[in-house]
């Protein structure tokens, strides 16, 4: 048996670029019972996770096709190839490559939605939704927020879609030592609130002078250098703030927990309809403090154990971050209450997705 993962192109799957998807593909490996029959297919990068489950593939202008569409092809002729005949194909945020996929294939295919369906090519119609349920063998949402999405408007075939939440490693073993931190982590566009966060900052620092202030990310996937100017500005402003803040820049994802470990407080401020929340899950995971945005699918992941702020704005954020900074028994209680309700484990969701390929690859193979 063989699995067959596909990445985005523009998804580096690599110790120190990986970003969401990435991880999340990475989390649900580590503890999943079919590792030796995965093959992840993306772009080549210099430091794979899972080496040797991954097959890096570099892009020829010469194939005239997208990049995307030049990895689908790419993994399909590699599977013609291989004479394995019961095989699964995982297609990760490209909904639109179903089409060509199916056309040349003849394996049962998974499609998994990061982000809203409505808003992705060759998924933002209704029937080409109807479409997709027609030909995948299942259909995974990393929240209910995005399952909702992907059925408004439709009536029929619900069985094949699932909801899936991202997986998180929890590395810790007893509840970590906290200090006087507060923390963003993120890309530095204006959908994830990070003007908020540094205005806010810039308004309270002097009043906590015994506390730190925490930015990590960069307006794109990886540590760009060639920064925008709403990126540029966040970053000098955020500086400027004085010694009690420090900017990190994009990190890999060992930097971040070690950030997330000792932070008292998280503030996730997104303004846009998150699908899922992973910081959430991953500041839980650390027994962090976290004050987000009652938006998307991030109630999913906190419920009761965060503060969530309905409409957020600046205003708001700053007098929810205050209060816990100036009651400290509040911090800690959050704190509590986010370690002892982490429930989005990588252990989890691997096993949740390998009882899920059983099944798919089971009825498919009964079947035809």
């Amino acid at each position: 048996m063989k699995i067959n993962i596909l990445l985005p192109y523009k998804e580096k799957f690599d110790e120190n670029k990986a970003s969401s998807v990435s991880i999340t593909v990475r989390n649900n490996l580590l503890y999943s019972n079919y590792l030796k029959q995965i093959r992840i297919f993306g772009q080549v990068t210099e430091t794979p996770l899972f080496k040797d489950n991954f097959l890096g593939l570099k892009y020829s202008i010469l194939s005239f096709k997208s990049k995307n569409k030049f990895l689908a092809h790419e993994m399909l002729k590699i599977i013609s190839k291989d004479l394995d005949k019961n095989q699964l194909i995982e297609i990760h945020n490209r909904p639109y490559l179903l089409e060509e996929i199916a056309r040349g294939n003849k394996f049962p295919i998974s499609l998994f939605f990061h982000n809203d369906p409505q808003t992705m090519k060759g998924s933002k119609l209704i029937k080409e939704r109807k479409n997709i349920l027609e030909k995948s063998a299942a259909i995974f949402c990393v929240s209910e927020f995005i399952k909702k999405k992907f059925l408004e408007g439709i009536n029929k075939n619900f069985h094949k879609v699932h909801v899936l939440y991202n997986g998180v490693e929890r590395k810790l073993k007893k509840f970590p030592l906290k200090k006087n931190e507060v923390l963003f982590v993120g890309r530095l566009v204006p959908e994830k609130g990070v003007d908020l966060y540094v205005d806010v900052i810039q308004n309270i620092a002097n009043k906590f002078t015994n506390w730190k202030f925490h930015l990590i990310g960069s307006s794109r996937l990886g540590d760009d250098k060639n920064k925008d100017s709403l990126e540029s500005d966040i970053i000098t402003r955020f500086k400027k703030i004085g010694k009690q803040t420090q900017f990190h820049g994009f990190k890999n994802q060992d930097f971040v927990q070690e950030r997330m470990k000792s932070a008292s407080i998280i503030v996730i401020p997104s303004i846009w309809e998150e699908p899922y929340g992973l910081v959430a899950a991953e500041a839980m995971s650390n027994g962090a403090a976290i004050i987000a945005s009652d938006i998307g699918g991030i109630p999913e992941v906190i419920k009761e154990s965060g503060v969530l702020i309905k409409n957020i704005d600046r205003l708001k954020l700053q007098d929810e971050l205050e209060k816990l900074m100036n009651d400290a028994s509040k911090t800690k209680y959050l704190q509590k209450l986010s370690w002892n309700n982490f429930e989005h484990s990588s252990k989890n969701s691997s096993k949740k997705l390998d009882n899920y390929r059983k099944r798919i690859l089971s009825n498919y193979f009964v079947n035809n």
